[in-house]
Formats: structure tokens, sequence, C-alpha cells
């Protein structure tokens, strides 16, 4: 009787310690994979990203500029591109520059509603000016900083941009 007594208790104390194990054993696997990874940090991230200062750069084109040419041919004068407060068409009144906040950028519709034709897009972190607002706010009318096309987007995915971040 003592024996059949410990060879069950011997069952269950087995079953105890391999239930015990492998619980222990996926408590681990799921804190260990709940958790979310680092966010990576690549070569090209503007410096906010990174939490650095900026550094100056010059870039490859304008180092080659600087060095003298041996030949003696002339160089290409640069032609001057416009500043971002200019704009081909003028604001009008109530119209501010704010840039594109949807990471995938955003499509630009001839009219507010969901259904509106497709007349282009516009990228992430793109510069647009915001020409006006629907009567009910869900939707914004914007134009291209190079004042080429205009349509309608939703209202929320841009941001106004302040004066310091224009310069």
């Amino acid at each position: 009787m003592i024996n059949i007594l410990k060879y069950t208790l011997g069952i269950f104390l087995a079953l105890a310690i391999l239930a015990g194990g492998g619980v222990a054993a996926a408590l681990y696997f799921m804190n260990r994979t709940s958790a979310p990874p680092t966010k990576p940090i690549f070569a090209n991230d503007s410096p906010a990203v990174r939490g650095e200062k900026p550094k100056a750069t010059v870039p490859k084109v304008a180092k080659a500029a600087s060095k003298p040419e041996a030949k003696g041919e002339a160089s290409p004068k640069p032609t001057p591109t416009p500043k971002a407060s200019e704009s081909p068409k003028p604001l009008p009144p109530g119209a501010y520059q704010a840039r594109v906040t949807w990471k995938q950028g955003l499509i630009l519709r001839a009219a507010a509603k969901q259904d509106a034709e497709r007349v282009g897009g516009v990228g992430y972190n793109s510069r647009v000016i915001v020409v006006q607002q629907s009567e009910d706010n869900v939707w914004q009318k914007i134009r291209l900083e190079d004042g080429e096309q205009e349509g309608w987007v939703k209202a929320g995915n841009t941001q106004k941009v302040g004066e310091e971040d224009s310069q």
C-alpha cells in the first residue's frame, strides 16, 4: 500500500514540476517577445531623430566645385532657387504654410469628399500651403509649395509651420 502511495505521489510531483517548468518557460518567452524592439537609427536620419546636434556638412558637389580646375573652363553658374516663403500665387487671407505629418503621404482630391476624384498626391514631410478649410473642418484645401497643384486632403494630417521652422 505504501509503495502505491509513493508511486502515485511521485507521478503527481513529476507532473507538477513539468507543468511549472512549462509555465515558467512560456512566461519567459512571452515577456521577451512582447517588448517592442528599439527604433533603428540610420545614417541618413535627421539629427532631431538621432538626438544629436546637427553637423555642418558640405555636399560632395560643393567640395568638387571648390577645387580649382586646371583646364580653365568656366564653371556653370548656379540658378537661383526661390525661397520657401515665396510662392507663384499670392496667399489668400487666412492661408498658412504647413508640413505633411501623415507618414504615408496624402492623396489630393478634386472635392472635399472621400469618393472625389484623385488629382495627385504629396509626400510625408513635404511643405504645403493650407488655402482654406471646409465648413465642417474635416477637409483642408492645400496647394503644393511650387504652386502647380491644389487639392483637398483630410484635416489633421498637416501641421502649421512656425517662423523658426521656415528658416
